[in-house]
């Protein structure tokens, strides 16, 4: 079984020995569709082929996240899930895997609400592996990132297009896990991807960041997802999942809406998995 402290490095280490040029990251929102499916599609998306899983925490003002991922927040709310929900889904989850990283990502209002200690220990409780605030800037969050790197969780963050060359070295001071790098500029789901701008920046991170860098932001299918796989080191993929869940639920019989979202999504990142298994390894590991 392999330890807390090492999951995200143990994910990423399998990738490269595998020859897999990247990490595949889904993105879900906890509570979305309904709180009693997101464990079940949690396991689903791991045996579909997730190396890593980034669990949205619902927050009522998601500012960095386009109409899809905004919906199902507000879904999410409605039923109730907020921080502490999130974190016991976590915990139930870790009851049957101990070997799929989880991370957090989430905006400061319900960390500051429960405090950032008391956060940071709960988290290490519930079997958290890394946390990604939005709205934590990597130069004022050096309390919060020991708090967590004591409790054995991660601090990551994002960089965006319009990062500066100090900001990027303001991140590779704290950061661990790996960096998450905001392929457009805007909200999820919106915009068209540039390889070429894509392969630019994640070449600067990389001369002051030496953990993995995942890109993520525009990746909507097994094309776009294969050619951020050659230059990123993990590829993350949110809106176009959360659409895939509303279609199924939206078509699903009465009584089968869980089911049919929780196969629906699975199968469609099997095909971003097997198309990623397409993409050998052709530069050094992060």
């Amino acid at each position: 079984m392999t330890s807390r402290t090492d999951r995200i490095a143990a994910a990423f280490s399998r990738v490269a020995e595998s020859g897999r040029a990247a990490a595949l990251i889904p993105y879900i929102a906890a509570g979305d569709p309904s709180p009693s499916a997101t464990v079940p599609l949690m396991h689903a998306l791991t045996k579909a082929g997730a190396d890593v899983i980034e669990l949205g925490v619902p927050f009522s003002d998601p500012m960095a996240d386009g109409p899809v991922i905004q919906r199902a927040a507000e879904r999410a709310i409605a039923q109730g899930v907020g921080l502490r929900r999130t974190l016991e889904l976590v915990a139930e989850f870790r009851r049957d895997d101990a070997e799929t990283p989880v991370v957090l990502m989430g905006y400061a209002n319900p960390i500051e609400r429960m405090g950032q200690q008391a956060f940071a220990q709960a988290a290490q409780a519930a079997g958290v592996d890394g946390v990604l605030v939005v709205d934590y800037p990597p130069e004022e969050v050096d309390a919060f990132a020991g708090q967590l790197e004591a409790c054995n969780v991660a601090p990551i963050f994002l960089l965006a297009p319009t990062s500066t060359e100090e900001r990027i070295k303001a991140v590779a001071r704290v950061a661990r896990g790996y960096v998450y790098y905001v392929s457009l500029k805007g909200v999820t789901g919106a915009g068209s991807l540039n390889t070429d701008d894509v392969a630019e920046r994640v070449a600067l991170i990389k001369q002051h960041v030496r953990i993995p860098v995942g890109v993520g932001f525009g990746i909507r299918d097994a094309e776009s997802a294969q050619r951020i796989a050659r230059k990123a080191d993990a590829v993350v993929i949110g809106s176009k999942l959360i659409e895939t869940l509303e279609q199924a639920v939206a078509s699903a019989p009465a009584g089968q809406q869980t089911e049919s979202a929780v196969t629906a999504a699975s199968q469609w990142l099997a095909g971003i998995r097997q198309a990623l298994d397409q993409v050998k390894r052709d530069r050094a590991p992060a």
